[in-house]
């Protein structure tokens, strides 16, 4: 049986069993358990503090994590990254009050940083020739420029609005973050081919993920110009139509391609184009 480590609350944990589930993997997460054997696949969870788990995987007491990737560099961890996972997007960025004199990264210059990523931020002013004053502090970053501790902060970021609110400015991102997979050092063969056969699922639920199918009606004289905007998993499947001259195209693209694609099939003489959302892709 393989066992995994992910976050106990907070917001890597819904998304973690959200793609435990689509994987097929059932995991029951009631009543503040720390424990569960899963259904579906032969997978035993731990729920951990998200700062303890690249540690677990190190020493081996579980064989793979699901982790921020923020956290692997803030602990110049050399734990494996098996592969990224799509959701829990962030950043960690420096930012100061919106009334400061502080308006780019080289203004930090002989300043005060208020962080919980401390080895994160010295590297980065390292990085830049800045010389400043690092103060780690556990949470509520947001507040340390107010109450006189810090000029300015380097904290997660994702939609913007607690800078907002506390009367901050985003200055600078010092590196992007989403959640990652992580592997043991160690792993027996038995548990190293489990652990494919999760990655093998996880890879087809992303990819469908950032897929889309679609159906649409194309004349036949059109086909080619199609053909070049889609090129589909390996070709577009074209299939003639009961009118003569029609052909049905079906072919999938990915998400961050689609309404450009959209448009360009439209231009190029595409009608009745239907989408169609894609539960899994295997490769």
């Amino acid at each position: 049986m393989l066992r995994i480590a992910v976050q106990k609350s907070g917001r890597l944990f819904e998304d973690s069993l959200q793609l435990l589930k689509e994987c097929g993997v059932k995991v029951d997460a009631s009543n503040g358990k720390l424990k569960s054997i899963a259904s579906g696949f032969p997978l035993e969870v731990l729920f951990l503090r998200n700062s303890d788990i690249p540690q677990y995987v190190q020493d081996g007491v579980v064989d793979c994590g699901i982790v921020g990737e923020n956290l692997l560099i803030e602990d110049r961890s050399k734990l494996k990254m098996t592969c990224k996972l799509n959701f829990s997007k962030c950043r960690v960025s420096l930012a100061a009050p919106k009334n400061s004199t502080i308006k780019s990264i080289q203004d930090f210059q002989g300043k005060k940083i208020a962080t919980s990523y401390p080895n994160t931020v010295n590297d980065f002013l390292a990085q830049n020739g800045i010389t400043a004053e690092v103060h780690t502090i556990s949470g509520s970053v947001e507040i340390a420029p107010t109450i006189g501790l810090a000029d300015g902060i380097c904290d997660i970021v994702s939609s913007g609005n607690t800078l907002f609110m506390n009367g901050l400015v985003e200055l600078e991102t010092i590196l992007r973050s989403e959640a990652v997979l992580v592997e043991a050092p160690v792993l027996s063969l038995e548990k190293n081919d489990l652990l494919s056969k999760l990655i093998f699922r996880i890879k087809a639920v992303l990819a469908s993920r950032n897929s889309k199918y679609i159906l649409m009606n194309v004349p036949d004289e059109a086909i080619a110009e199609v053909l070049k905007i889609l090129p589909g998993m390996k070709s577009p499947t074209v299939l003639p139509l009961a009118e003569k001259g029609w052909s049905s195209l079906h072919s999938v693209i990915s998400e961050d391609q689609f309404w450009d694609k959209i448009d360009a099939l439209k231009d190029a003489g595409a009608e009745g184009i239907l989408v169609v959302p894609i539960e899994k892709m295997v490769r």
